[in-house]
């Protein structure tokens, strides 16, 4: 993502320069170089209103995981339409009579302080819900890689009676409940234990064993499942 941000920073300093331009321009045009205080309140709140786009922007692409990017879409939306609206106050400033200085200075106030409530809540949003997605990785990681590990099995078996037993083994891990949790611990271990038995089954071609091992791991597999229905 850092190239993405490094060509941002070029689109943003373009569009910086662009707007300093238009605006010092069109204003020496028509004040003949003299400036208010007004002026110099509505230019410093829209670049303000720039730096905070910018930072916004950076930390919704600073992260590496695309996921968590995506998560915080939404400050970069939020800074893009307190950006705007300063333009469109800007503009209705200048075909209607100027505001007096005490009521620029009390919007710019309210819209700076919603801008930051609107990005923190936002920001707070995207870590809590990219935090539960981690969490939810975590819990649902012991099911996730034993169905790999059976469906490998399955293909590495020689016989027909040994890859019937890892399918059956298969089909209950694959429909068991993927949350896992603390006490279900020493239940995951026995099934871990049980499938190493079952792998060295299927690979010297036991079919006794393999049908044994299987059996004791669907009885595991079994009582996992009726633990976390408990759990819940």
């Amino acid at each position: 993502m850092k190239k993405a941000i490094k060509f941002y920073a070029v689109i943003w300093a373009a569009l910086l320069v662009l707007f300093n331009v238009v605006t010092f321009v069109s204003m020496n045009a028509k004040t003949e170089g003299e400036f208010t205080s007004s002026f110099w309140l509505g230019y410093s709140f829209i670049m303000l209103t720039f730096i905070g786009q910018f930072i916004c922007t950076y930390l919704a692409l600073k992260d590496s995981d695309l996921q968590k990017t995506f998560y915080k879409i939404p400050i970069i939306n939020i800074s893009y339409i307190f950006l705007a609206i300063p333009f469109v106050l800007a503009i209705l400033c200048v075909l209607l009579s100027p505001p007096p200085f005490w009521f620029g200075v009390i919007l710019c106030s309210i819209l700076l302080v919603a801008n930051i409530i609107c990005v923190i809540k936002a920001y707070a949003a995207a870590e809590i819900v990219s935090d539960i997605d981690s969490k939810i990785k975590t819990q649902t990681f012991f099911i996730r890689s034993l169905t790999v590990d059976v469906q490998s099995l399955i293909a590495r078996a020689n016989s027909s009676e040994t890859k019937a037993e890892c399918k059956k083994v298969y089909e209950a891990v694959h429909y068991s409940d993927p949350m896992s949790h603390q006490a279900l611990a020493p239940t995951e271990n026995a099934i871990t234990a049980k499938f190493s038995e079952l792998t060295h089954a299927v690979t010297t071609n036991d079919t006794a064993a393999a049908k044994t091992a299987a059996n004791e791991m669907l009885i595991l597999i079994s009582d996992r499942n009726a633990k976390c229905k408990f759990l819940k």
